[in-house]
């Protein structure tokens, strides 16, 4: 068992990276279609998920297999902890862009608009305040206020990290019980976040007059929420498969790594709507 724990598992060559540059491919592709209205977008937009989804159950489960095995010591779990890490470093640059964006445009370019420089830039009633929607719409729209689904959608958040940590704290004493009843909890919670952003969506686009394309704020709000809500549909996705995996008995107190990566990217996911609450909605 020691020389198993440190020698270093080298897999045998793999079929499945193939398979994701052509789902990457064919999703992307049929994407721009699709949007275009050129010929069967929407069929090669779907094919893409199609093979993305055999994909992911493939390589994923060969991953698993490998790892209930035994084959994984020390070291292979320290290369998971860091390309989880580095995985999670480019989704915090990923967000960071959009905040910027939405920076860029409230404190800098609104203010510098009613400069005298840039008079012939702006249009008649123009005042440098947040939000502003722009020249060329006839209805006006009403912000999306704080107090209200946001702020329950924030206890929410708050109240599935909870939850996922006592699951947590429940593997490490060994308690399955705990474990599952706590990781159900964080799964239940986290459909009811989702479930709340589509209402608020719903509501935002028929009775508060704000769409995607109502100006730099609709297309800041709609770009930033949006994402975060693809974001707790994929960690409510890993949560599924880590309790489908616990059920099947899979993870012990010193070897889940697995669970901590899934741990570690739903409170990740809470950070950025901490931030986003604060930024998009109260502010």
């Amino acid at each position: 068992m020691t020389h198993a724990m440190e020698r270093y598992f080298v897999p045998e060559p793999s079929k499945y990276p193939i398979f994701g540059s052509i789902a990457l491919l064919l999703f992307a592709s049929g994407a721009v279609m699709w949007l275009n209205r050129v010929g069967p977008g929407q069929w090669v937009f779907f094919l893409g998920i199609a093979v993305l989804v055999y994909m992911l159950f493939g390589w994923f489960g060969q991953v698993i297999r490998e790892s209930e095995s035994g084959k994984y010591g020390a070291k292979v779990d320290r290369s998971f902890r860091w390309s989880m890490g580095w995985f999670i470093f480019s989704e915090v640059m990923f967000f960071s862009a959009f905040f910027g964006a939405l920076f860029y445009a409230r404190v800098l370019t609104v203010p510098s608009l009613a400069s005298g420089a840039n008079e012939a830039l702006i249009w008649p009633g123009f005042t440098p305040a947040w939000p502003t929607d722009g020249p060329y719409l006839v209805d006006p729209f009403t912000p999306m206020g704080a107090w209200g689904i946001p702020a329950l959608n924030t206890l929410i958040l708050l109240t599935s990290g909870g939850t996922l940590t006592w699951a947590h704290y429940g593997l490490l004493k060994g308690n399955r019980t705990q474990l599952k009843l706590g990781l159900l909890l964080t799964i239940l919670l986290g459909a009811t976040f989702l479930g709340f952003q589509i209402y608020e969506y719903i509501h935002a686009y028929g009775e508060l007059n704000l769409r995607l394309d109502t100006g730099i704020y609709g297309s800041t709000f709609f770009m930033l929420t949006g994402f975060h809500g693809l974001h707790v549909t994929i960690g409510a996705i890993m949560l599924t498969v880590t309790l489908g995996r616990v059920l099947a008995g899979h993870f012990r107190p010193d070897h889940h790594f697995a669970f901590e990566a899934t741990a570690w990217y739903w409170h990740f996911v809470d950070v950025v709507w901490l931030m986003l609450f604060v930024v998009v909605y109260w502010l």
